[in-house]
């Protein structure tokens, strides 16, 4: 594409703030990526000061690095039709060559031994994106062999690699989803995808490099580099120059990229590979990157990305031109195989170690082989590293560095769970000493790194710190809603959701008129116990304050026995019901939460068990390699009888993002409350809202709720949850509100009511996050349910709530009686409590004899 050339002013203004070490917009790196001559000598010479500080800085001065790896194709069938690729290839090909539309197990496992005694450590794994979505003949191959889809075929592949060889896969599958990271993330330390660039119109208009190709839209693969980071998964990504962008497009390309590395910090290494055109493309008529390009866009990438960024132009692209590389400021390799080809440019073969060592050599650099993990997060560890992978990664690492040994034996080793789970560990008694020690500090140990980037949450979160509101006729909606609430619309019941005054009176008179409708004045509650069975976990969700690191003093974890005990102490004081819900530990295999499951239903085979969060669900899912209606199956035969929905929090991503780093899509959860449901396993539903988030995603999320009930009918009741700030992440960093108001949590209380009726019958609030007095008043605002007694709650009480963490049964109908209205026990499914269990609870009013007295309210 035709440009016009900058003028030598910009020019020299942009050369001088890359010199001095100011920060560059999109312009004026768009300048500098024109830079040649005498103007690219002088910002090379920025940049590879720029690259010396950080190299210095990060403890190896003058060293330059590669990665010692066999190149595994595992399947060159794809569903995109980039025009430049010569990689893929169709069924008929392989076939006429003699090749499975899949490199079999005992191909690539022969690759990986002769790369194992060659000294090599990682294995590259390379494929095609999503090829049975195209070809019949792939979903054939998978099918035949026992695979669900491509991506369980390549964490088959992963563990055997690992067990049978020792060396360490680097994946690229291409474009994977936030639950395809769980999955290959127990089985490889480090993965990577191109974002090639993001332009758009060269996906979208025809012609482009990338139209046709639906895993090219740059919103696409953006998003899987931010999956990536959420997922904390140490991640290689990258620009392809000179397939028809323009200097703009590159520069800002070169920005998102670095966006998401501030935002995760999770990129690991970004490659700038130069486009050469290949015989029977599309593109084969299309001129080269010039070697000029190249050099300019690596250094301007280097003043973008900074001193830490870990920079890699592909030596065998460059026609030997190393030392103009390591000037522009580069400080790595890549992978380099002494065994197999590029498959991706088999036109260009691999240099030589030796050469490569004396050629950065002569640049003043001396070569070290890293792992296909770098450095930093090899001496990161959790949460980068999974458990599983640890002491594969350890065997090959130097401790001092990182970096890897290269004497070390590469030989295979066990891919399993970490031993001795279970194990009581921390501080155990949390549950009791919350109400009267607290907790030791008000944040975890790594709060500057396990949420991500605060400032660039701070932009993303503004528009939520201060609600808007809205100038609408509240008169003529609450009309409809005293007439018939499901005929609100949307902009009805936004008004209602910004009501106040008088007209916030009226709103929940009228919704206290359709719960005495639907299901009668009785208040009901659970008599339940509450099991945390781990409080360490990594996810870094920036609104939780029970998670700890596994060495903060707040930290702990039960044993089984442990667990099985709190469920029968409970048993015995008449309890129905436990909800146990944990931290994603590290350490826990996917099967752990079928063992707690039986543990309670072996000890307590009267209990109901209601257990693991969507989160959860996934966890177990992805960790056991199980499709999550496998794993819900298997926890039903465990003895799991019902799910909590939490994790919910605001079912869309806009804002989830900012609440949490690393939890579940709003579309996996509505996955795996769907799939339950239709396994017979019913749930709760929830909302926690008064953070970042506006009453239109209110409105978003309740009618999603709506809806899902009346497909599933799998909604037991649906609970309010007002964001609790004191502890809170996201608050301390200064970007959330303070909570909910009054006002707030009436409104939604209220018109939870309307816009979930019919549908969902039980409405619930929290005397643990409002009190005694803030029940009561929900009460007279549309709902019908307390909960349970808890016995114990530690989430809550560790974010800062100040109402204990148990209730009697006699306080429970206290807060009955305060509305009033009469008190009814219930089942965990609203269903009449045996006269047994009504009978123990009231002997022991539902106390643990051992509880220390609840704080006053």
């Amino acid at each position: 594409m035709t440009q016009t050339p900058p003028t030598a002013n910009s020019m020299r203004r942009a050369l001088r703030r890359a010199r001095d070490g100011v920060a560059l917009d999109t312009a004026e790196a768009a300048v500098l990526l024109q830079a040649r001559g005498e103007d690219l000598a002088a910002l090379t010479q920025s940049a590879a000061r720029v690259r010396d500080a950080g190299l210095e800085a990060a403890g190896r001065p003058g060293i330059i690095t590669y990665s010692k790896s066999v190149f595994i194709p595992l399947t060159r069938l794809c569903r995109d039709k980039c025009h430049y690729c010569t990689f893929v290839t169709v069924p008929g090909k392989l076939r006429r060559a003699g090749h499975g539309m899949f490199m079999s197990p005992d191909e690539v496992l022969e690759i990986a031994r002769r790369g194992a005694e060659l000294g090599c450590k990682e294995a590259l794994i390379t494929l095609g994106d999503k090829p049975e979505e195209r070809w019949p003949e792939a979903r054939e191959w998978l099918d035949a062999h026992g695979y669900d889809d491509t991506i369980a075929y390549v964490r088959a592949m992963s563990v055997r690699i690992l067990e049978e060889t020792g060396l360490l896969p680097h994946l690229n599958p291409g474009v994977m989803s936030w639950t395809d990271f769980q999955r290959l993330k127990p089985v490889a330390p480090s993965m990577g995808m191109m974002l090639e660039t993001t332009a758009t119109r060269l996906w979208s208009e025809p012609g482009g490099p990338h139209y046709g190709s639906p895993d090219k839209e740059p919103a696409v693969r953006l998003r899987v580099l931010e999956d990536a980071g959420r997922s904390s998964v140490p991640f290689t990504s990258g620009l392809l120059i000179g397939i028809g962008e323009t200097y703009e497009e590159r520069a800002e390309s070169l920005f998102a990229l670095r966006k998401v590395a501030r935002s995760y910090h999770g990129i690991q290494e970004l490659i700038i590979q130069n486009f050469r055109a290949k015989p029977d493309t599309a593109m084969r008529g299309m001129p080269d990157a010039e070697l000029e390009d190249l050099v300019a866009t690596v250094a301007v990438a280097r003043h973008i990305m900074g001193p830490s960024a870990c920079l890699q132009a592909p030596p065998n692209l460059v026609d030997a031109e190393y030392a103009r590389l390591i000037g522009a400021g580069i400080d790595d390799w890549g992978g380099v195989s002494p065994l197999t080809p590029d498959h991706v440019n088999p036109e260009r073969p691999w240099p030589q170690i030796e050469e490569l060592a004396e050629r950065s050599a002569e640049a003043g650099f001396a070569l070290r082989e890293r792992l296909c993990v770098y450095p930093e997060f090899v001496r990161r560890g959790e949460p980068w590293l999974d458990p599983r992978l640890l002491p594969h990664v350890t065997a090959l690492a130097d401790p001092a560095t990182g970096l890897a040994r290269e004497d070390a034996e590469v030989t295979g080793r066990p891919w399993q769970e970490p031993e001795e789970v279970f194990t009581a560990a921390g501080r155990t008694d949390l549950h009791r000493t919350i109400d009267t020690e607290g907790r030791t500090g008000d944040r975890r140990q790594d709060f500057d790194e396990v949420y991500g980037d605060w400032e660039a949450l701070r932009e993303q979160a503004a528009p939520g710190l201060v609600p808007d509101r809205i100038e609408a006729d509240v008169r003529t909606a609450l009309s409809v809603a005293a007439d018939d609430p499901t005929k609100l619309t949307d902009a009805e019941a936004l008004a209602l959701l910004h009501a106040d005054g008088a007209a916030l009176d009226a709103l929940c008179r009228i919704a206290d008129d359709v719960r005495r409708d639907a299901v009668g004045d009785e208040v009901t509650y659970v008599v339940t116990r509450n099991i945390n069975f781990t409080n360490v976990c990594y996810t870094g969700c920036r609104f939780c304050a029970f998670a700890q690191r596994r060495t903060d003093a707040d930290a702990y974890t039960l044993s089984l026995s442990q667990v099985a005990d709190r469920a029968e102490q409970a048993w015995q004081v008449g309890a129905t019901e436990v909800c146990m819900q944990g931290g994603i530990h590290p350490d826990l295999p996917g099967t752990a939460y079928f063992d707690i499951a039986r543990a309670v239903r072996e000890r307590v085979p009267g209990m109901h068990v209601h257990a693991f969060s969507p989160m959860e669900v996934v966890n177990g899912a992805t960790r056991t390699g199980l499709s999550i209606r496998e794993w819900l199956t298997a926890a039903k035969e465990a003895g799991l009888d019902s799910v909590p929905g939490t994790a919910a929090e605001i079912l869309d991503d806009e804002v989830r993002w900012i609440l949490t780093k690393g939890k579940l899509p709003a579309a996996t959860w509505v996955e795996v409350i769907t799939t339950a449901h239709e396994l017979g396993l019913p749930s709760s539903s929830t909302m926690m809202y008064g953070h970042v988030d506006q009453p239109h995603h209110w409105l978003a999320h309740l009618r999603l709720l709506a809806e899902i009930q009346q497909r599933t009918g799998g909604f037991t009741e649906f609970v309010t949850l007002p964001f609790i700030h004191t502890n809170a992440p996201v608050y301390l960093a200064g970007i959330a509100r303070p909570g909910p108001t009054l006002r707030d949590n009436r409104a939604v209380t209220a018109m939870a009511r309307l816009l979930l009726h019919p549908h969902i019958r039980n409405i619930q609030t929290s005397w643990v996050k409002l009190g005694t007095d803030g029940a009561a008043e929900m009460l007279r605002s549309g709902a019908n349910d307390l909960g349970g007694t808890l016995m114990e709650e530690t989430i809550s009480r560790m974010a800062g709530s100040s109402y204990g963490s148990h209730r009697s049964i006699r306080d429970l109908v206290a807060i009955a009686d305060a509305a009033g209205r009469p008190a009814r026990q219930r089942t965990t499914t609203y269903g009449e409590v045996p006269a047994e269990r009504i009978a123990a609870g009231l002997a022991s009013d539902g106390h643990l004899p051992e509880l220390l007295p609840v704080l006053e309210d």
